[in-house]
């Protein structure tokens, strides 16, 4: 079956909450590196963070904590909770993952990630999550002046595609990068990771959709 609806003529891939669920992962390990400096962080905290830039997260986190609280010793043990965990468990892929990508390679497709990372923790998760081998198009906090909600890894996915922005299809979990793709005039699906479900990123997305395995019946794959 050849697809040729051109409101989906690519698709854009989030990388954390969506594709992977790193969400948990760094869970684990801030709430570990918090009780080590004598803090208590709820599950609820840590998902407040998801999908937010480092710098948003450090303020966050010096909102919660004080002033006083050591940012860098609080990186640098979660940093290594978190290696001691994913080296131990890996990194679990999303629900609906691996169908849309062989629904989309059947129907020739193209897709990239866009995300807000740093391409070296980019290429570590994907490595971690067994996927590295998926994606030969990422672009990363790295590429651009701006990281998501500014809507610039998403302009630049599509020019990366070589596809018109408006015909691209972006699949986000957090209401920073819905942001984004609203700035950028790209269609989204807003696919959440964390709950209570960020109302405000329901109403802004174009569709709002379970897992990865209800794009494919979205996308008419």
């Amino acid at each position: 079956m050849s697809h040729s609806n051109p409101l989906y003529a690519a698709v854009i891939f989030d990388m954390d909450g969506l594709v992977l669920d790193t969400e948990s992962t760094y869970c684990i390990a801030w709430q570990r590196a918090a009780t080590k400096m004598g803090m208590t962080f709820t599950e609820q905290f840590c998902l407040s963070m998801s999908g937010l830039h480092y710098q948003d997260v450090e303020a966050r986190l010096l909102d919660f904590c004080g002033a006083g609280f050591d940012l860098k010793k609080f990186s640098q043990l979660s940093g290594e909770y978190w290696h001691e965990y994913v080296d131990l468990y890996g990194i679990p892929v999303k629900k609906g993952f691996f169908n849309l990508i062989s629904r989309l390679e059947l129907n020739n497709i193209p897709f990239c990630l866009a995300t807000n990372s740093r391409r070296l923790n980019v290429l570590e998760c994907l490595k971690l999550a067994k996927i590295d081998n998926v994606f030969s198009e990422i672009v990363t906090r790295d590429d651009v002046t701006e990281g998501k909600p500014a809507a610039d890894v998403f302009i630049l996915a599509a020019k990366i595609l070589n596809q018109p922005v408006e015909h691209c299809l972006v699949l986000e979990d957090s209401i920073t990068g819905i942001q984004a793709a609203v700035g950028a005039d790209t269609r989204s699906v807003f696919i959440p990771s964390v709950f209570p479900v960020d109302e405000v990123a329901v109403k802004l997305a174009d569709y709002y959709r379970n897992d990865l395995d209800e794009v494919i019946s979205l996308m008419g794959l």
